[in-house]
């Protein structure tokens, strides 16, 4: 998901961080422009400091590169954490059984715990993402609180009957912003907001 720029109700910018900051300086310069808001992937509204040219807003907003760490000698560090387990015996005995040993079936039992988390938890985002966006850009909308109860209910049909009367940018940014809420991806929220 990208970075969004409103003019009022209108969507003008989609894109990085760098796409919106720009957008949102052109914007700034207008003095008849309505307020520009900023949203980030997760919802947020955010600020930017739009001073300068834009060579300075990309500066500014560039990724830092990594600079290439010295690389001392001895073996490479892999990013493997060493920490103590306190487990009973059968427990060991069992890990001890596995093949390739207690430090494989260990991250094998990690990994599948976080794959079963994972829905729930991106359902949790993309709801929460969904509801920061709706409150800064249509809290006072009518039927705001009603799609508010059906996006946390994860009625799609509620949702979307409240969302009809909604300025078309904001309902269809909305859509993305709970998207993974209702079972959907992000790619086919964009596709039918553009149909």
């Amino acid at each position: 998901m990208s970075y969004a720029v409103f003019k009022g109700a209108e969507r003008v910018a989609t894109g990085s961080s760098l796409d919106a900051a720009l957008a949102a300086q052109r914007l700034a310069d207008d003095p008849s422009a309505d307020l520009v808001l900023i949203f980030d992937p997760e919802g947020r509204q955010v600020d930017f400091d739009l001073s300068g040219d834009p060579a300075d807003l990309e500066a500014r907003l560039a990724p830092a590169e990594d600079a290439a760490a010295p690389r001392g000698r001895g073996r490479p560090r892999l990013g493997v954490v060493s920490r103590e387990v306190t487990l009973l015996p059968r427990h060991w005995d069992w890990l001890a059984a596995q093949p390739g040993g207690a430090s494989v079936a260990l991250r094998k039992l990690v990994e599948a715990a976080r794959r079963q988390g994972e829905g729930p938890e991106r359902i949790r985002r993309s709801r929460e993402a969904a509801y920061r966006f709706a409150t800064a850009m249509a809290g006072d909308r009518a039927g705001f609180e009603a799609a508010m109860r059906a996006l946390f209910a994860g009625d799609d049909a509620a949702f979307e009957a409240r969302l009809v009367d909604w300025p078309a940018d904001i309902a269809a940014q909305l859509r993305t912003y709970a998207a993974e809420a209702f079972g959907a991806d992000e790619a086919s929220v964009q596709v039918e907001a553009r149909g």
